[in-house]
């Protein structure tokens, strides 16, 4: 059985010492002092311990099960998600005017860290009616929200996102579903939609899915799609449900890993659906879920990293196997643990530096969502809206490369179900490619990020790197391990974007060919600020004294680790960019 512990101090460091959030102007964080965010924060470790981590395996190996249109969960899971419901979880940072606590974003990606490194296929069901909750708030009626928002917030009624069908997938203007107008004012909707995470289950008395469609007069292609509310069971005028629906899920998919949660195969015919928002406007509408999402999935990436890590670590803590090269470690044992080996150490910091750093990106980023909606800030939202793509590709990239470190890190052992890291290398797989596979990460990045507001928002990024640094430069405890190698990596991320610049318009294959490089150069850029900044904050406890001198010490220690041997790969890829289309494109079709 895998093992998991809430990873409450981490978080409260990135919170209070590096983030400072009770310090901040954004309203609503005057409330995050270092009392109120830990009790929320144990109270969701336990819940994640206790509850979601035992059931991870069981979803692993029983799956969900399809029988005359009833979709079943696995053993446990209805019982946990009446937990998750009764302690206010599901609405933990939605309106309160429709019952949500109103509490920041941030400290909801925190408590979601926990929740999906403890069983992630589970999360899913809540993650996703969270992205409905939000697009429904966002662009639905006053009248739309007043029906559906209360009781997806307290999890009774749950939500998801309806894409893909069989013939598109990131081009969604090929989508084939139908939305006909109809005398009442709704819309009879007809089509297939494909890997429909919770699309069917038995964890909620109804489902809202929201449902991409072409209704008449909207033209070819994007612009002509509109988004739909279509309920599982239609709601009557009172707030309680009527009749079923015109849909079904016709089947569930076999899948690599995520086995907890159901993807389905959705049949829509002549199911009654309801515009949200503008009439052919429903991609703006969709994309509120789609950034939630992609944000939640470079979460995810992360958070599989995290807790395939404490299993790697507490296995090469115990594992005895060979001596160590300078001296037996532990005599009176037969060999010494395999910690003890500079190569296992390797993998395990490889896996540290990687998750603490991630942890802090994700933190800074979801502090920057909220400060762009509750300061009405659109500096802080050109700022995410940039970083996205970087969070959700370069988190999943190297999330799944963290879990297959921890894996090598058992041997065989890592091999066998027993110990649960295979399947933890399987959940995380998907993360790579769903809510826009990450080379759609990358050329979004570079065909649309980077030009944001005339090139402003990346020249922004930039000026605020070098700020951080020129603030510290005196700082001689952070000058030669974190603020040069930081100096030297921003450079090679400037010198990128130069090049994209000066080849992007003529050439612009040499752009696309470097886009994949330029995002995970971008992510080492975002960790090694982010490493530094929690060395700053790491040095100045320890000039105060702090009581826990092993744990700031160890933080410095692992970013140390980091701007050492993870940072320097910005000189590869930024050579990699540098060598243009050429060797990419040298190929034709084929001679593959």
């Amino acid at each position: 059985m895998p093992i998991y512990h809430a990873p409450t101090k981490d978080m409260q460091f990135v919170l209070h010492d590096v983030l400072k959030i009770a310090e901040s102007d954004i309203p609503g964080y005057d409330e995050l002092d270092r009392d109120f965010t830990g009790a929320v924060l144990e109270e969701a470790g336990k819940l994640s311990e206790n509850v979601l981590a035992p059931l991870n395996p069981v979803g692993d190996r029983q799956g969900c099960t399809l029988e005359n249109g009833v979709v079943r969960t696995p053993e446990g899971f209805k019982a946990a998600y009446d937990q998750m419901r009764e302690g206010g979880w599901i609405g933990l940072d939605a309106d309160p005017e429709y019952g949500g606590q109103g509490m920041p974003y941030l400290l909801n990606s925190a408590v979601g860290e926990m929740f999906v490194s403890s069983n992630m296929a589970f999360n899913m069901y809540q993650g996703l009616t969270h992205g409905a909750y939000s697009a429904i708030h966002a662009h639905g009626s006053e009248a739309q929200k007043a029906t559906y928002l209360p009781k997806m917030i307290e999890g009774s009624w749950s939500g998801t996102m309806n894409l893909t069908e069989p013939q598109c997938g990131t081009d969604l203007g090929l989508i084939r579903t139908k939305a006909e107008p109809q005398d009442d004012g709704s819309y009879s909707i007809t089509g297939q939609k494909i890997w429909i995470s919770a699309g069917e289950h038995d964890l909620s008395d109804n489902i809202i899915h929201l449902v991409l469609a072409k209704a008449p007069g909207g033209g070819e292609g994007t612009k002509g799609i509109s988004l739909f509310i279509v309920p599982k069971f239609l709601v009557n005028e009172d707030g309680s449900l009527g009749a079923r629906n015109g849909l079904v899920c016709g089947g569930l998919e076999e899948k690599m890993g995520i086995h907890g949660n159901a993807t389905c195969v959705m049949h829509y015919d002549g199911a009654r659906g309801f515009l949200v928002g503008e009439l052919h406007k429903g991609m703006r509408a969709m994309f509120t879920m789609m950034n939630e999402a992609r944000l939640g999935v470079g979460l995810q990436g992360y958070a599989q990293g995290a807790v395939a890590y404490q299993n790697a670590l507490a296995f090469a803590q115990d594992r005895l196997q060979g001596r160590d090269v300078t001296g037996p470690q532990s005599p009176d044992s037969p060999a010494d643990p395999i910690i003890v080996h500079p190569d296992v150490r390797r993998n395990l910091m490889d896996q540290k530096s990687f998750v603490e750093g991630a942890r802090a990106f994700t933190f800074w980023g979801a502090q920057m969502i909220d400060r762009a909606h509750r300061n009405e800030d659109s500096e802080a939202e050109a700022m995410i809206s940039l970083l996205t793509p970087v969070l959700k590709g370069f988190l999943t990239d190297k999330g799944f490369e963290t879990c297959v470190l921890a894996q090598q890190t058992l041997g065989g052992s890592g091999f066998t179900r027993e110990w649960g890291l295979e399947q933890f290398v399987r959940d995380a797989r998907i993360t790579m490619i769903y809510e826009g596979t990450n080379g759609i990460q990358s050329l979004d990045l570079v065909g649309r990020k980077l030009g944001l507001n005339g090139g402003k928002t990346v020249m922004a990024f930039f000026d605020m790197v070098k700020a951080f640094i020129k603030e510290n430069e005196e700082n001689e405890a952070l000058k030669a391990d974190f603020l040069d190698p930081l100096k030297k990596a921003s450079k090679d991320l400037q010198a990128a974007g130069m090049y994209f610049m000066q080849n992007g318009m003529k050439a612009p294959n040499n752009a696309l060919s470097g886009s994949y490089d330029f995002m995970h150069l971008f992510g080492h850029v975002c960790l090694g600020l982010m490493w530094t900044k929690m060395a700053k904050a790491a040095a100045e406890a320890l000039d105060a004294g702090a009581e826990d001198t092993v744990f700031y010490e160890t933080k410095l220690a692992t970013g140390r680790y980091y701007m050492a041997r993870q940072l320097p790969a910005t000189a590869t890829h930024l050579a990699r960019i540098e060598s243009g289309a050429g060797p990419v494109m040298a190929l034709d079709a084929a001679n593959f």
